[in-house]
């Protein structure tokens, strides 16, 4: 066993930004949610969903300010993703509690955020190129 490690520096999410989000098993906690009639969970229960809704929202979030980041200003789906990320920071900001009330609305926050992402991956990439002279 060696004592030597090596510290990964990766401020901008370069890193991260190459890597696919595990997409299906959070689709999934998020149907199951959503089809939440009456539960009856321990509170911390509650709280474990809402927290990895909330790590997987903050995560889909990213991935569409990077994809935004890529449009050209007058590109008004940038615009869009904007607006939809500035409700995602302001949901949250809230702590999350311990009830169903609020892992359904996590669920239906990183329903939204995903489908934002797939409306900026199913468009064609803006072409960066500048215009041919001629």
């Amino acid at each position: 066993m060696s004592d030597r490690y090596l510290v990964l520096h990766d401020p901008d999410g370069l890193i991260e930004a190459e890597l696919p989000l595990d997409r299906a098993p959070y689709e999934a906690l998020v149907t199951a949610v959503l089809a939440w009639k009456d539960p009856d969970l321990d509170p911390h229960d509650y709280e474990q969903f809402a927290l990895q809704l909330t790590g997987h929202a903050r995560a889909v979030a990213d991935d569409i300010r990077r994809h935004a980041a890529a449009l050209l200003r007058s590109d008004g789906r940038g615009a869009l993703a904007e607006i939809v990320l500035q409700e995602a920071d302001r949901r949250l900001s809230v702590p999350p509690e311990g009830t169903a009330r609020c892992v359904q609305n996590r669920a239906r926050l990183v329903r939204a955020l995903y489908e934002r992402l797939d409306r900026l991956e199913a468009a064609p990439a803006p072409d960066r190129a500048a215009p041919p002279v001629g």
